[in-house]
């Protein structure tokens, strides 16, 4: 079961104890509140400093989601699990927003200024914003969970798909990917890569076998470019035919497979662009950092009976893995949202400015994004509502709660639970 995290007085943090132990410290206000997402508790009186277990942060970074989970070695208990989706549309789309408007407006106030371009230089190691942020989410929680458990090391996914190492699966220093563990690599890549389906009949949820598009008996390679996913039927039916005459009647499949075939990744691409970046961040923090591969991951996962999952994954990663306990484990579901925004033109669904927004961002003590309890004791909205608060000037504030958004209830019933902070949060 999830452990509720726990630190002393002076904020050092102690062992994560079981909920019970957490409502008795409650009862007995011996510890108070500390924080709600993820729900810590801080002890009233300081006590002398007990020793810890120590616990390994586990990441699995992804292009959408990020897994996250806090394993102990000796023990193999998952004490504390999450799911981190990220923002990178979100950025990208404002970006494109404010690019269009800027244009917008030199076009109308200096029409004749002449052209400019390469007037801009990137510093070494720069990433786009909508990668960057990948990177920032996952070093923000790192630090938090530092602050929270007492973390003494990490284990990084550091490349999801091997290249070099489909090519040559003997190559030096992955000693691991030899026996057992050979071809991981390259089915974890096509059933990434074909979403996890038959190419020739479209059906799920059965094992699958890779299969050669054009076939090695009419000159076919083993490029993984030459490779997809085929359920037994359709690869014993079409055998040694080329991929033409087998689909010839279904030219629409066709046009789909081959153009598939010579699509790559972008999730993928996502992830191997920033795994370095992420990397350097988890090194500065001087904590001892493990890595390993998407294979290997998979690996542990599937020796284990593992469903697949984001916090699941991240609790595989690397050699250092154990016999996992994971009852009861309920992940944290944390979505970026980031700070507002600082974007002073609104415009319409033309990209045409049509408003003009305040700086304000503080009305009657709450910020948009604060989670609050309203518990509304007259009109039409009677009732207790939990969730993320839309704020206005007026005093009458928007609440998004799980059975939807409740409008305009006054800033008088609501009271601050947890500050924005940048992410909401589910389970």
């Amino acid at each position: 079961m999830s452990k509720v995290f726990l630190i002393d007085s002076e904020k050092r943090p102690l062992d994560p104890i079981h909920s019970a132990q957490a409502r008795q410290l409650l009862r007995n206000k011996k510890a108070a509140i500390y924080r709600q997402f993820p729900f810590t508790l801080i002890l009233n009186e300081s006590r002398p400093h007990f020793p810890v277990s120590p616990l390994r942060l586990k990441i699995d970074p992804g292009a959408m989601f990020s897994g996250l989970a806090l394993v102990n070695d000796s023990t193999g208990e998952v004490v504390f699990a999450a799911e981190l989706k990220h923002r990178g549309f979100a950025i990208r789309d404002a970006l494109t927003s404010r690019r269009q408007l800027r244009r917008s407006r030199r076009a109308r106030k200096t029409r004749y200024r002449k052209p400019r371009f390469l007037n801009r230089t990137r510093p070494q190691g720069w990433l786009a914003p909508s990668l960057q942020s990948r990177v920032e989410n996952i070093k923000t929680w790192v630090d938090r969970l530092c602050k929270l458990a007492p973390i003494t090391a990490i284990s990084q996914e550091l490349v999801r798909f091997d290249m070099q190492l489909m090519r040559n699966p003997l190559i030096q220093g992955n000693e691991y990917q030899q026996g057992t563990l050979q071809g991981f690599e390259a089915r974890e890549y096509l059933l990434e890569k074909w979403n996890r389906e038959c190419a020739y009949c479209g059906v799920k949820d059965v094992p699958f076998q890779i299969e050669h598009i054009h076939p090695r008996a009419l000159g076919g390679s083993n490029s993984i470019t030459n490779l997809t996913l085929s359920c037994e039927k359709c690869n014993t039916k079409k055998g040694t035919k080329d991929i033409k005459d087998f689909l010839k009647k279904d030219p629409s499949r066709l046009t789909k497979i081959l153009a598939q075939a010579k699509r790559p990744l972008a999730d993928a691409a996502a992830v191997n662009a920033t795994r370095f970046a992420l990397l350097g961040v988890l090194k500065a923090t001087g904590l001892t950092v493990e890595t390993g591969t998407g294979g290997l991951t998979k690996f542990n996962r599937s020796q284990q009976g593992l469903e697949k999952t984001h916090w699941l994954d991240a609790a595989s990663v690397g050699q250092s893995t154990p016999i996992l306990k994971i009852k009861g484990i309920k992940p944290l579901l944390i979505q970026a949202n980031g700070h507002g925004t600082r974007q002073m033109c609104g415009t319409d669904k033309f990209g045409f400015p049509n408003r003009h927004r305040t700086n304000r961002q503080v009305h009657h003590g709450f910020s948009t994004g604060d989670i609050i309890k309203a518990v509304v004791t007259s009109g039409k909205k009677i009732g207790q509502y939990v969730g993320r608060v839309l704020c206005r000037a007026t005093g009458s504030f928007d609440i998004v709660t799980k059975l939807g958004r409740i409008s305009g209830v006054s800033h008088k019933y609501c009271l601050a639970t947890h500050k924005k902070d940048g992410y909401s949060y589910g389970f």
